[in-house]
């Protein structure tokens, strides 16, 4: 609880990666963490290696004040990070020692002290109700009041973009006025996120050379900029940005985390994390996704589980020869995977990657191959989508390659009927007919639904059968009416996705029936695990 600079990055204090996720990020519409959450956060931050973790609002928010007790008192043991307490400046018309909230960020014994000021005329006159004099001078007397009492401290300058061009004496006053009462870095803030990275970029330059202050960056997202807008502004001269894991903030949110990072680090070479660090980036993000609840953003740039993957026959092609001709980097070096998407668009060589992914070897054998591609085209064409359903590609291409995967019951028929009952409850009930084991069985269950009914007799009829069954669980269940079958007509999509606690599988079935589709993915399922049980 200590440090006040980062430790073990290669630029050292040089350069600050700064993280906001547990005070601006936890604005974010959606997300309320608990202080268990808080803790948790900063760990994994930790781990990545940022240099600076904002831990929220000591004195505003009593959540706050309890998580920097908690990290006094030992439940937090930083390595690389600098902890920041955020507050405002004093009030106008006290004194810095007489303000209790100034005295809450001194109670919370962090080391680094981040305060927000205005530096826009409007706010100072409108919001703060004061003349620019008094705006400084509260800037002022706070910094040096904290410095004082030994603590390094930051100052966000918020609206300052707009405050610039609006009036740039009265920013630059402000600025000025924390510079040299000792503040380390003055943080430049698009608090409205309305910023443009050529024109960011100009102000920062025109900032930098007139005052040769430490400059700092924090951006919102409203102009969807925000990474390219910090990426500018470093490129400009700031050596400190604000972010938020995964963009996470209020309105649009703020620049990611991820992106930013992944962009100093893989496009300009600056060592902003420990040695490791980066291949640790999508790791943290999803882990991150999980403490707010939220699911991780698929298509997220580095760290998406869409960011290296490939759909076009095209881009497999020159894959084929070299991964490096379709992406921008190595996925690894971000802790990512590459994948290739089978659909109607597959090429030979999008089917070939894709077997060897799934440890079906289709290389020389151009009949397989072709009948593959072309049974693949025949089922995308009526409904089907191996995109998302990995499991299910896996046991056609076994088909096609003449290895099939040996299904561990065969089915007779099933039966499902719903029981609308006297009290409105509306019950299904499933019965099943498999030949498993050699023998014969039959089971009746019920279920709040046809499928979950379904799902539950086939799992009593089997399970004296498969011991591995009762460690499979239904994690997902998503369904979708196909276009141009409207109606009571409507071709369905199921895809199921599996767990046995260790890992996740997903299986796909279409059919006219909900019922038939959901038990073609569900048997799938069960297929595709029979498969890795030893």
């Amino acid at each position: 609880m200590t440090r006040k600079e980062p430790a073990d990055t290669p630029l050292g204090d040089a350069f600050h990666l700064y993280d906001t996720t547990l005070r601006d990020g936890a604005q974010r519409e959606g997300i309320s963490y608990s202080v268990q959450d808080k803790l948790a956060v900063a760990r994994l931050l930790d781990e990545l290696g940022v240099g600076f973790i904002e831990g929220g609002w000591p004195g505003a928010l009593p959540k706050d004040t309890e998580f920097f007790a908690r990290a006094a008192k030992g439940e937090l043991k930083l390595h690389h990070a600098a902890l920041v307490a955020f507050g405002a400046t004093r009030k106008a018309g006290t004194t810095a020692d007489a303000d209790p909230q100034v005295r809450a960020l001194l109670d919370s014994e962090a080391p680094v002290i981040t305060l927000v000021a205005k530096s826009d005329l409007r706010h100072i006159e409108r919001a703060l109700r004061v003349d620019v004099d008094e705006a400084c001078a509260m800037v002022k007397d706070t910094v040096e009041f904290l410095t004082k009492e030994g603590r390094r401290v930051f100052l966000d300058a918020e609206h300052f973009f707009d405050g610039y061009a609006h009036s740039p004496e009265t920013s630059l006053r402000v600025l000025d006025a924390a510079a040299h009462a000792g503040a380390d870095v003055l943080v430049l803030c698009d608090t409205n996120g309305g910023q443009l990275p050529l024109g960011l970029a100009e102000t920062v330059r025109a900032v930098k050379e007139k005052t040769g202050f430490r400059l700092g960056i924090h951006c919102q997202d409203d102009t969807s900029c925000a990474v390219a807008n910090s990426v500018a502004a470093v490129q400009a001269g700031v050596t400190h940005v604000q972010c938020t894991a995964n963009g996470y903030g209020e309105r649009a949110g703020n620049a990611d985390l991820f992106a930013v990072t992944g962009n100093l680090v893989t496009k300009l070479g600056l060592d902003v994390l420990p040695t490791g660090g980066a291949a640790e980036l999508t790791r943290v993000s999803h882990a991150l996704a999980e403490i707010a609840n939220l699911a991780p953003y698929t298509h997220q740039a580095y760290v998406g589980a869409s960011a290296f993957a490939h759909k076009a026959g095209l881009h497999a092609s020159a894959i084929k020869v070299d991964p490096l001709l379709y992406n921008h980097i190595d996925p690894s070096s971000v802790g990512n995977d590459m994948r290739v998407l089978v659909t109607e668009m597959a090429g030979r060589a999008s089917l070939e990657l894709k077997g060897r992914e799934l440890g079906v070897d289709l290389a020389g054998r151009p009949e397989a191959l072709t009948s593959a591609i072309t049974k693949v085209k025949r089922l995308e064409a009526e409904g089907w989508s191996f995109e998302a359903a990995d499991a299910s590609l896996e046991l056609l291409l076994r088909q096609e390659a003449d290895v099939p995967a040996e299904a561990p019951f065969e089915l007779e028929s099933y039966r499902v009927v719903l029981d609308h009952r006297p009290d409105g409850e509306v019950m299904a009930e499933a019965t099943v007919k498999v030949h498993v084991g050699g023998q014969r069985v039959i089971a009746t269950a019920e279920g709040i639904g046809p499928v979950h009914a379904l799902d539950a007799a086939l799992r009593k009829a089997l399970s004296p059968h498969l011991s591995w069954l009762d460690s499979v669980d239904l994690a997902d269940y998503k369904v979708r009416i196909l276009q141009g079958h409207p109606g009571t007509d409507a071709v369905t999509r199921v895809l199921v996705e599996s767990t046995d606690g260790e890992r996740e599988w997903t299986t796909v079935g279409v059919h006219g029936n909900i019922v038939e589709a959901s038990w073609l993915a569900l048997c799938d399922a069960l297929v595709h695990k029979s498969t890795t049980v030893a």
